[in-house]
């Protein structure tokens, strides 16, 4: 299994970025993809996840409205639409899957600026 984030980067408050999550060693439609974040000095938090077999999609309530999880089933990626950033989204985003055991991408910097 292999988890590769991409994306990140420095935005203003207000702006927008995409992240992608490309993903291979596992059948992709069967399984639920997350992304989680962590900002310095605090704890890893889910921020989204969809399941690609039946599309259910969560959102943490910090990001309703503001985010959105999409899947390109046929390039095995997960993308995470961000909207209205603001400077509590810094943070390094992860991107995870359960396959027998968590898998972890090394995830990609995300700095908003106000």
């Amino acid at each position: 299994v292999r988890i590769v984030e991409s994306g990140g980067g420095v935005v203003q408050a207000g702006g927008s970025l995409r992240l992608s999550c490309a993903t291979s060693g596992f059948t992709f439609g069967d399984y639920t993809i997350g992304w989680f974040r962590q900002a310095p000095g605090k704890e890893r938090e889910a921020v989204s996840c969809l399941s690609n077999r039946d599309g259910i999609r969560y959102y943490a309530d910090s990001v309703k409205g503001r985010f959105t999880t999409s899947s390109d089933n046929a390039k095995n990626t997960v993308y995470l639409q961000m909207n209205s950033l603001k400077p509590e989204d810094t943070a390094v985003y992860y991107c995870n899957t359960y396959y027998g055991r968590d898998y972890w991408g090394q995830g990609t910097q995300v700095t908003v600026s106000s």
